[in-house]
């Protein structure tokens, strides 16, 4: 196994990219702490996990209040002894809408969740991976690292080139110390995001273009899944990645070739 006697943490563990993650994670022998803001669906992951032969925990913590989010790393590496793999997955996709009617509150929001929680969440792991080294995933998105058409999705894609920039920052500061940190770049993928996604008069300023073979060159439309997601992010947390820092990889089927 790639992580055997490894230790990990994921956020947003309980649905889509995180879960997928932390469950393959897991298949290569790493001990899981599954972080997120629902018990259950925390519990369903690791479940999982345990059922398959793994070992995990369920930690749950909103990665946007440092109180918590420190209590949930502490907890972990009290009970594993180290930390060696972080995939910073927790986000929401917020409100996307024309810019003037964005409300501050709502900017705050999405930000809080997606910028200031991977802040968090690599604050209070890095003393911990210092130790011995390790490797940080950080989910960003095609959208304001690639693509800029997506109408409304200034909020999003400021919090997500934000992501990218703080990787960049933390890759050099922190490669002295053998951690590596890299960021992937999904486009579209089956998950739940949606489901905290609130759009609001997106077409007083949507581009009217359309792809007649589907805007995903590769699967003629289709999006990906969030397994094809986790393999990069076993990939990047793995050793066969071990000369690789402050990188983005998109993972997006060349849709952000074309539409971008």
């Amino acid at each position: 196994m790639q992580l055997s006697g490894r230790v990990a943490l994921v956020t947003g563990a309980g649905s889509g990219i995180g879960r997928a993650a932390a469950i393959r994670l897991a298949q290569e022998g790493a001990r899981v702490a599954a972080v997120g803001r629902t018990a259950g669906q925390l519990n369903d992951t690791v479940s999982t996990i345990i059922g398959s032969g793994g070992e995990a925990i369920a930690l749950v913590a909103d990665v946007s209040q440092p109180d918590q989010m420190q209590q949930a790393v502490d907890e972990m590496a009290a009970r594993w002894g180290r930390i060696d793999i972080v995939f910073a997955n927790a986000g929401i996709n917020g409100v996307w809408a024309p810019i003037e009617e964005i409300t501050a509150e709502e900017w705050d929001q999405t930000h809080t969740i997606n910028l200031k929680g991977t802040f968090l969440t690599l604050k209070y792991t890095v003393p911990y991976l210092k130790r011995q080294g390790g490797t940080v995933v950080v989910c960003s998105s095609v959208n304001g690292t690639r693509i800029f058409s997506n109408a409304g999705g200034s909020c999003y894609a400021a919090s997500k080139a934000g992501q990218v920039a703080l990787a960049k920052m933390a890759a050099l500061e922190l490669a002295r110390f053998g951690i590596r940190v890299n960021v992937i770049c999904p486009g579209a993928i089956k998950t739940e995001i949606r489901d905290n996604t609130f759009s609001r008069n997106r077409e007083k300023i949507r581009s009217h273009v359309t792809y007649a073979d589907g805007s995903i060159p590769l699967t003629g439309g289709k999006p990906g899944t969030a397994e094809q997601v986790a393999e990069l992010v076993l990939f990047l947390a793995s050793a066969a990645s071990s000369h690789i820092t402050g990188t983005e990889m998109w993972i997006d089927g060349g849709e952000s070739l074309l539409v971008g």
